[in-house]
This record gives structure tokens, sequence and C-alpha cells, in this order.
């Protein structure tokens, strides 16, 4: 495997990383906002 496609698969695997992080936070934001558990259980 040559260097090159190394730094894409490793780009391809932060990329994915980031938009599943990013919704996550966008939906903890949201559950904030409306007061609601983010997991859908009752932690209480």
């Amino acid at each position: 495997m040559t260097l090159t496609t190394k730094r894409i698969i490793i780009v391809i695997i932060v990329a994915i990383i980031g938009i599943i992080l990013g919704r996550l936070a966008v939906r903890a934001f949201g559950n904030f906002l409306l007061g609601g558990t983010l997991f859908g259980g009752n932690i209480l």
C-alpha cells in the first residue's frame, strides 16, 4: 500500500467519525433545549 492510499483511508475514517460526532452533538444540543434524555432512557 502506498502512502497516498493510506492517507486517503485515514481521511475517510476521520470524516466518518466527524460526521457521527457532529450528528450526536446536534442531537445532544436539541435534547438539552427540549429537556429530554439523549438516548431515550430514563436516567433518574
